[in-house]
């Protein structure tokens, strides 16, 4: 299967209350190429969600256009939420595959790929467990499988480890990349923490205030594997941490 890329062109977002117009969106523009790892960072409330629902087809634009490969959103991308969105009355296994039986999958594929998934994300034990019976780290965790499971090209990730502790996210940081390493898949990430960017990434988009506007878009051209105490990582992370509370435009 090949795998796509796809562009951001000129998008811009509005919402009505009852206040006034919010202008979220700017004429928002970049390209994401297949089988690369892009992550958005900015301030809290600039789009970064808006954005992906856009890209995934969920939202619509009122200005600009999201071009993929494919053509087709919904066959093209596979969205993460902030929130894990599963289905109560559904065990953690029958959640992990829910995508592969809307596809029509063989079961029995679906079922291996995801017990073999349950292991490496420390899930192994708990495919009979319901939502509730499991901890709020492993709710994003079992999302995070599900979201694999799609067997989607591009893979919109909402802040997927936010919720979870300090040990969990660097291990599932390392799991991940790994992951990505092997399938290639097209990842766009938002995150706030810009270690994990440019822990993961190839290349970091840094966006404004709202509204949004693409203030800097820079390669990572850090060796893999990446050292989290190497100080190349450190001066790159002061460096977006100063441009993103100083809230200037980037070079």
């Amino acid at each position: 299967m090949s795998v796509d890329s796809f562009r951001v062109e000129g998008v811009s977002k509005t919402f009505a209350t009852s206040a006034a117009a919010i202008r979220v969106l700017d004429g928002v523009s970049f390209s994401v190429n297949a089988a690369t790892w892009t992550t958005l960072v900015g301030p809290s409330g600039c789009g970064k969600t808006t954005l992906l629902k856009i890209i995934a087809g969920l939202d619509t634009p009122d200005a600009g256009h999201v071009a993929i490969d494919s053509g087709i959103k919904s066959w093209a991308t596979a969205y993460l939420p902030q929130d894990d969105t599963l289905l109560p009355w559904r065990t953690a296994l029958q959640n992990a595959v829910l995508a592969s039986e809307i596809d029509r999958r063989p079961p029995a594929d679906a079922q291996r790929e995801a017990v073999e998934l349950f292991e490496h994300f420390g899930l192994s034990g708990f495919e009979s467990s319901y939502p509730h019976q499991l901890s709020g780290g492993m709710r994003q965790r079992l999302a995070l499988i599900r979201a694999f499971l799609a067997h989607r090209n591009i893979l919109l990730l909402d802040e997927p480890l936010g919720a979870l502790d300090p040990l969990t996210r660097a291990t599932l940081q390392d799991w991940l990349i790994g992951v990505w390493s092997a399938l290639k898949k097209t990842v766009l990430l938002v995150t706030h923490d810009t270690e994990e960017a440019l822990l993961l990434s190839d290349r970091v988009l840094v966006l404004t205030e709202r509204p949004a506007r693409v203030q800097l878009d820079q390669a990572v051209d850090l060796a893999r594997p990446r050292d989290r105490s190497s100080q190349a990582l450190a001066s790159r992370k002061s460096e977006l941490l100063g441009l993103l509370m100083a809230g200037k435009e980037g070079p």
